[in-house]
C-alpha cells in the first residue's frame, strides 16, 4: 500500500499539526471500576484543541471547498516520488536527475493542456491563479500600451484582476468595471457596447469564487473574436468541474490553480494563445525559465502533483458534477425545509454545484460563522479588525447590505459525504434558529413591522433589545440603535 495511503486517515483523524491536541497525562493508578469512562473522557480530551482562542471538541467537517481542496491521495502518490529519490532540477540538462525531472514536468503540461484543449506549448506554469491574473492583465496591457489602453472586467471579478485593473490606472490606462444582474451574470450586450477600438483585454472570471456563477464563456468568446480583442478569463474555479475548451470558447488567457482541483498549493498554469499569438511583457525577472513569460525554477513535485489532479479530473469529473448536485440539493432542502426567509445568491440555473451561497435574513454572518465552530465554512461578509464591509460580490448583485452580511458559502467536494451534510444541515438551522430567538428584529418582521422605517415603534423599543441584539454583532447593534434614534428623533 502507498504510503500516502497509510498516512491520510492518520492526519485526518489528528490533524497535521500535534502541537494542537494536548499532551495526554500519564498514570500508574490502578484500573477501576470507572475506567472505561475516564478513558472515553481522556481521548475526547485528546481530541478537543484550541486554535485563535475557540476550543473545539475535534476537527470541522469541512465544507470551504472554494478556498481549497485536499490533496487528492492519488494526486500525493505521483508527487512523493520527486520528494524523495527524482528530486533533479529540471533545467539541469547534464544528467539524469535532471532530465526524468524535464520530462515528469513535460508530461505533466501535457496533461493540463489535454483538460482545457490545448497545445501544451501554450502551458506556462506558475505559483498560481493569482500570479497568472497579474501575468495576463498587467502583461498583455503593458505590451500593447501604445496601440492599446484600455481593459474591460466586471465588479464581480477576483481581487487580485481588479487590484490589476485599478493598479493599470494609475499608470495611466481606462477601464470599464461591468455591472452584473441580479442572478450574477454579465450582460452579454452590454459587454460587447463597452469594447473600444483601443481596447486591450477583456477580463471575465469562468466561476465566481463567491457565488459559483458560471458565465457565458463561450459567448464572450465570440464577441472578443469579432472584435479582434484578446479574452481572458480566471477558471481557478472552473478548472475540473466545468467543460472547458480554449478553442471552442474563444479564449485567449486563462488562469488556472491546481490547489482547487485537489492538487497541491503553490503552483498553477497560465494558458497563452499561439494563433493568433498573444503577446504579454514578463513580470518577473530572471533565468528566462517557461521560455522567459515566467522565470524561476519549475518546482517539479507540484507540477507532477498538477498533472496527476488534471488527469483525474478529465476520467472523474461528469461523476463529481453530478454528486455534488444530488448533494448541494440535499443541503439546500434540508435547510430550507426548516428555516424560512434564505435567499439564494446567484443564479441556480447557471452555477457550479458545488457552490452554494446562501444569506439568512436576521441572523449576522459572523455571528453564524462563529456558532458553527464545528463545520468549517466562509462567510460572504469580508472582516477587518477595523470594521466589517458586505461581500463585494453580492452588493454587485443588487444585495442590500443586512442581507449581504449575512452570507454564508457551503463548498462541496469529491470527498464530502451525506452525513456531512447531514450534520452541516442539523447544525446551520439550530444556530440560526437560536440567534433568531435572539433577535427583535426578526420578532418584530415576524409582527409585520417594516424594519426599514421601524413606523410605529417609537419609545417601545427598549434598549434591552439592544443588549440581546448585541450577542450576535456589534456592526448590527449599532445599526439598530441608529435607526431607534432616527426613529423616536421622527416621533
Amino acid at each position: 500500500m502507498a504510503l500516502s495511503r497509510r498516512l491520510l486517515p492518520l492526519l485526518l483523524r489528528r490533524g497535521s499539526t500535534p502541537s494542537l491536541s494536548p499532551a495526554r497525562a500519564l498514570s500508574t493508578a490502578a484500573v477501576t471500576a470507572d475506567a472505561p469512562a475516564a478513558a472515553a473522557a481522556a481521548a475526547a480530551e485528546e481530541e478537543a484543541m484550541t486554535i485563535k482562542g475557540v476550543r473545539i471538541s475535534g476537527r470541522p467537517l469541512y465544507m470551504d471547498m472554494q478556498a481549497t481542496t485536499p490533496v487528492d491521495p492519488r494526486v500525493l502518490d505521483a508527487m512523493l516520488p520527486f520528494y524523495l529519490s527524482r528530486y533533479g532540477n529540471p533545467h539541469s540538462r547534464t544528467h539524469l536527475y535532471g532530465w526524468e525531472s524535464d520530462a515528469a514536468v513535460e508530461e505533466a503540461r501535457a496533461r493540463v493542456a489535454s483538460l482545457v484543449g490545448a497545445d501544451p506549448r501554450e502551458i506556462f506554469f506558475t505559483s498560481g491563479a493569482t500570479e497568472c491574473n497579474n501575468i495576463a492583465v498587467k502583461g498583455v496591457m503593458r505590451f500593447y500600451r501604445d496601440r492599446r489602453r484600455h481593459v474591460v472586467t466586471t465588479q464581480t471579478e477576483h481581487k487580485c484582476v481588479l487590484d490589476s485593473c485599478r493598479y493599470l490606472q494609475q499608470e495611466g490606462f481606462e477601464v470599464t468595471y461591468l455591472p452584473v444582474r441580479p442572478d450574477g451574470l454579465v450582460d452579454v450586450a452590454q459587454l460587447a457596447d463597452a469594447i473600444r477600438p483601443d481596447t486591450g483585454l477583456v477580463s471575465v472570471m469562468a466561476v465566481n469564487n463567491e457565488i459559483g456563477v458560471v458565465q457565458p464563456l463561450e459567448e464572450i468568446g465570440r464577441i472578443c473574436k469579432e472584435k479582434g480583442v484578446p479574452f481572458h478569463t480566471d477558471a481557478a474555479q472552473a478548472l475540473g468541474k466545468i467543460p472547458i475548451d480554449v478553442n471552442q470558447m474563444g479564449i485567449g488567457l486563462m488562469s488556472l490553480s491546481a490547489h482547487k482541483i485537489y492538487g497541491p498549493k503553490g503552483v498553477g498554469a497560465l494558458y497563452l494563445r499561439r494563433r493568433p499569438r498573444i503577446r504579454v511583457e514578463p513580470q518577473m525577472s530572471g533565468g528566462g525559465q517557461e521560455r522567459g513569460i515566467r522565470s524561476g525554477t519549475v518546482p517539479t513535485p507540484l507540477v507532477v502533483g498538477f498533472g496527476a489532479a488534471c488527469e483525474i479530473a478529465a476520467k472523474e469529473m461528469d461523476y463529481d458534477h453530478r454528486r455534488a448536485s444530488v448533494l448541494q440539493q440535499r443541503l439546500l432542502d434540508g435547510i430550507r425545509g426548516q428555516v424560512d426567509d434564505i435567499v439564494i445568491n446567484g443564479s441556480m440555473e447557471h452555477r457550479y454545484p458545488g457552490n452554494l451561497n446562501l444569506s439568512f435574513a436576521y441572523v449576522e454572518g459572523e455571528s453564524l460563522l462563529m456558532g458553527l465552530k464545528e463545520v468549517a465554512v466562509s462567510s460572504g461578509s469580508a472582516c477587518t479588525s477595523a470594521s466589517l464591509e458586505p461581500s463585494y460580490v453580492l452588493r454587485a448583485l443588487g444585495v442590500e447590505e443586512d442581507m449581504a452580511h449575512t452570507s454564508i458559502r457551503f463548498g462541496i467536494g469529491r470527498f464530502t459525504t451525506e452525513e456531512e451534510v447531514d450534520r452541516a444541515i442539523e447544525l446551520t438551522v439550530h444556530q440560526v434558529k437560536k440567534l433568531r430567538d435572539m433577535s427583535p428584529l426578526y420578532e418584530m418582521a415576524k409582527a409585520g413591522i417594516d424594519l426599514k422605517s421601524l413606523s410605529g415603534v417609537g419609545e417601545d423599543i427598549s434598549m434591552n433589545h439592544v443588549i440581546v441584539l448585541s450577542r450576535q454583532s456589534a456592526s448590527i447593534v449599532h445599526l439598530f440603535t441608529c435607526q431607534v434614534a432616527s426613529s423616536q428623533a421622527g416621533n
